[in-house]
């Protein structure tokens, strides 16, 4: 976690102020060393693998084909890098301020019981604008909750890692409420699960002929946003000052508790949206809570927080982090069923891929830190 309070600038283009060597040295870290974590991952999965009897080559094979082996299998990738897109762009806003969101599980589940409970109040609006409703619904249910936890930090001193991870607890066990009596489907036989919600609230499928829907597009666009709120305006520039020196930026007179809150309801309103869509771009298009809460969320909250560590916790780099992370988790089921192992396997090669992506920050800090040196001697000389 000591990585992660002190996130890396993301590289910004080159500058005519700096050396060629500095210069080369800190755009190579922001690529040269994730992609090494991710191949000494690889490696170790290679061990494991080759212990149960099966052939790594084989195996990573059927991982790339069924994650970017056709047209299906590329749009299967995208949909499953959708939440861990927003996820991840509303970590980097939070951890840009200094507050650590580990609250995404909760806030796409507060996302999708918002916009649920509107497409069931509603139903019959049209759909061109009903779909943009549930969706923002959801940006201001996962808003909220995030927003709970930021408040508590802010104006209580209540450490925002416990206080996110009770929130997941809480909005699980919410789900869980709803879904016994009030949302619950009329004649249902105990499943936990909304009626088919309406056709009106059901994102478009993009052309093509595959199952990738809206969702998509919506992401991309909020990952866009999320490098504009950064990095082009005036609210990313206070909140990236109060996340490296907040006792400066109280100094100069921002509002550090305010943007300490901003921070946490940007976030978790991205992880709402996720939410949001995953309900209305799935194909039963309907909220389920059977199987647990994690069953639903597909456990976006925490992957899409390594999505973004990934990708240096820049909102457009963090589109192919998404992707990559969404490629493993379609991939797997191939790799999976061609050199039959366990399921399990397929979860512990994507822990061992997060260990080393997370374990890589420290060192990419280390090379920008060695550019950095470089560049102030070569200024001097």
């Amino acid at each position: 976690m000591t990585a992660v309070e002190t996130p890396p600038e993301p590289d910004t283009g080159p500058s005519p102020e700096t050396g060629g060597l500095g210069r080369m040295a800190r755009s190579m870290s922001g690529l040269v060393v994730p992609v090494a974590a991710v191949a000494a991952a690889l490696a170790v999965g290679a061990i494991m693998l080759l212990a149960l009897g099966a052939n790594p080559l084989t195996a990573y094979g059927a991982l790339i084909s069924g994650s970017l082996g056709g047209v299906d299998e590329l749009a299967d990738t995208a949909i499953k890098s959708m939440p861990l897109m927003l996820v991840g762009v509303g970590i980097c806003i939070a951890f840009r301020a200094g507050v650590i969101n580990i609250g995404g599980e909760g806030q796409i589940i507060a996302g999708a019981i918002m916009s649920t409970t509107v497409a069931l109040l509603v139903p019959d609006v049209p759909r061109l604008v009903l779909v943009p409703l549930v969706l923002v619904a959801g940006g201001v249910g996962g808003g909220i909750w995030g927003a709970i936890p930021g408040a508590l930090k802010a104006y209580a001193g209540v450490n925002e890692i416990l206080s996110t991870i009770m929130m997941n607890i809480v909005a699980a066990q919410f789900l869980s409420f709803l879904l016994q009596d009030l949302l619950i489907e009329e004649g249902a036989i105990k499943i936990q699960q909304t009626e088919r919600l309406t056709e009106n609230a059901d994102l478009p499928l993009l052309p093509g002929g595959t199952r990738l829907h809206l969702g998509f597009v919506v992401a991309l666009v909020i990952a866009g946003l999320g490098y504009v709120l950064l990095f082009r305006s005036s609210l990313g520039v206070r909140l990236r000052a109060v996340g490296h020196n907040p006792n400066a930026s109280r100094y100069a007179g921002m509002p550090v508790e305010r943007s300490i809150v901003q921070a946490l309801a940007l976030s978790g309103a991205c992880a709402g949206i996720a939410g949001a869509i995953l309900v209305f771009g799935s194909e039963s298009h309907r909220l389920i809570g059977e199987g647990g809460a994690s069953a639903f969320t597909q456990s976006a909250g925490f992957n899409g927080i390594v999505a973004a560590l990934f990708g240096g916790l820049h909102p457009l780099w963090t589109i192919p982090a998404s992707f990559l992370f969404g490629g493993m988790l379609t991939g797997g089921i191939e790799l999976q069923r061609e050199v039959q192992v366990p399921a399990a396997l397929i979860v512990a090669l994507n822990g061992v891929v997060v260990v080393f992506v997370v374990g890589s920050l420290r060192l990419r800090e280390r090379v920008q830190r060695w550019a950095d040196d470089i560049d102030s001697r070569e200024g001097s000389s």
